[in-house]
């Protein structure tokens, strides 16, 4: 994890959308828009818009974004993706735990989140963190059509998860 510990988990500020925007349309098919992603800052008391920064944080080099809501009690990830040089480093993990942690810290008590079936590397890295693949919804994505899995993690493992203050 000595790749990890030159990365800061902040929230993201619009000064960021940039260098975010860039992230999202290398990493999806169906990247978000500016809109969405500013629409997600106007919501800001059930979304939550995170970023990794690498090296001094001052500088705000962004490589990865976590996008989250939470409603209740629960904590819904929308969005996350990491720059593809950057990826396989433990940053999508750490985003996904500190996102854990804030959600706990606001009351949450599980996590669910849909992942491309043919996803498989998304869902290792949920699967490694304790979350289980619930159901299928079929033909859920566009562009391709593909079916979502539906991963949910609850209870205790979510509550260690987001009461561990080793993660951030």
């Amino acid at each position: 994890m000595g790749e990890a510990a030159s990365i800061t988990i902040t929230p993201m500020m619009k000064g960021d959308m940039e260098q975010v925007l860039a992230i999202e349309r290398a990493s999806f098919s169906q990247p978000w828009s500016r809109n969405l992603f500013l629409s997600e800052f106007r919501s800001s008391s059930v979304s939550t818009l995170l970023v990794a920064l690498w090296g001094d944080p001052a500088l705000r080099q962004v490589v990865g974004y976590l996008v989250y809501w939470k409603v209740e009690d629960e904590m819904h990830i929308l969005n996350l993706a990491v720059l593809s040089s950057f990826r396989r480093r433990g940053i999508a993990r750490l985003l996904v735990l500190s996102g854990i942690r804030r959600a706990v810290k606001r009351g949450a008590s599980r996590a669910f989140l849909e992942v491309r079936a043919s996803n498989a590397a998304a869902q290792k890295l949920y699967s490694a963190l304790g979350f289980t693949g619930s159901f299928v919804r079929r033909n859920y994505y566009d562009e391709p059509i593909e079916d979502a899995v539906i991963m949910t993690l609850e209870g205790g493992a979510f509550r260690t998860i987001g009461n561990d203050v080793t993660y951030e």
